[in-house]
């Protein structure tokens, strides 16, 4: 093999991989998932074996594309045992809970439902809300809690407790 065969062959790998890292950072927006973290947790007992918990988030759309809530699923890890899916409160019965249970504290964010949009491009905080059918000092002493979104046309984005 010829020294013009490998330099010809080196120039054209080159060009080859500009290319395609083009054509990365052209779609890189058309990517929709939500990107965030929980902030705050909050536990209320609502009798011996069912609980109440709020979980504050900061969600950011880095993509081009608004996100639009299909559905809001949450998660918790309980300290021992299998992960125990919660019934997503409605945001009519969440403002009926924080008018009447003083206990749960203050509402500091607008609740995250069915069909809202998370805008192309915003960061917004957000709340959710669920019961468990476990007793507050399981949900106290939990490994996490798993916040899923997931967009009318599929896309699921995961926020997990740390």
């Amino acid at each position: 093999m010829s020294k013009t065969f490998w330099i010809f062959l080196v120039v054209g790998l080159a060009v080859v991989a500009a290319g395609l890292g083009f054509v990365f950072m052209g779609t890189e927006k058309n990517h929709l998932e939500l990107t965030g973290q929980i902030l705050k947790v909050r536990v209320l007992a609502l009798g011996p074996q069912a609980s109440f918990v709020v979980a504050d988030f900061r969600v950011k759309n880095p993509s081009g594309i608004d996100f639009e809530v299909k559905d809001v699923q949450i998660t918790l890890d309980p300290a021992s045992g299998d992960p125990v899916q919660g019934a997503v409160t409605s945001k009519t019965d969440i403002d009926t809970m924080f008018e009447y249970q003083k206990l749960i504290g203050p509402k500091f964010n607008s609740v995250l439902s069915l069909r809202d949009l998370v805008k192309a491009g915003k960061t917004g905080d957000f709340m959710v809300a669920a019961r468990f059918e476990l007793p507050e000092q399981a949900l106290q002493s939990r490994k996490g809690l798993h916040v899923r979104l997931i967009d009318l046309n599929g896309p699921v984005s995961e926020l997990t407790e740390h």
